[in-house]
């Protein structure tokens, strides 16, 4: 009986099916090596600017089988050259943007230059007035750069406002 089963395997491995099977499985792990040599290489040429370190990288794919792959996956630059190109564009435009610092109506968004003193679109008032040289201020500024006038306050204090409503609270009592 071990005799009989022991030649029912030897048939086996000696029959074409096997044959088939063995070449089919060594056509396949072969095409999968190539597939990830090259995938190695089309990556790296992907994220590798120097052609030597490419050629390498290839060569580290094929030359230790199904190894290679992993040990470049755990080597390889993060990032692709393309996005690292787009960041440094954007990085880039951002900063043009930032060094024109250009400036907005903060009721309509048009854009106005940094000397005027109401939106020239909506009229809405932007900046005071220097009383003396009519120079354009900033808002935190306590005397003018221009004629070293002090500057007044730009909103009433609330004292004033105070009186004004007392004022016309008294106005519209009396009638």
């Amino acid at each position: 009986m071990i005799g009989a089963q022991e030649n029912g395997v030897t048939d086996f491995f000696d029959s074409g099916l096997w044959l088939v099977i063995r070449n089919l499985s060594v056509f396949f792990v072969a095409v999968f090596w190539l597939a990830t040599a090259y995938w190695v290489y089309k990556d790296a040429r992907r994220r590798i600017e120097d052609p030597w370190l490419v050629a390498m990288a290839a060569v580290l794919g094929l030359v230790p089988p199904f190894v290679g792959p992993i040990i470049y996956l755990f080597f390889r630059p993060p990032e692709y050259l393309e996005d690292v190109r787009e960041r440094e564009l954007e990085i880039k435009a951002m900063e043009d943007r930032l060094s024109r610092r250009n400036l907005y109506c903060p009721v309509c968004r048009a854009e106005v230059e940094a000397g005027f003193l109401v939106c020239p679109v909506c009229t809405t008032r932007l900046k005071q007035a220097c009383v003396r040289c009519g120079a354009p201020l900033e808002a935190l500024w306590q005397m003018c750069p221009h004629c070293a006038t002090p500057v007044g306050p730009t909103l009433p204090a609330i004292d004033d406002t105070l009186t004004g409503l007392e004022a016309t609270r008294r106005i519209s009592e009396s009638q």
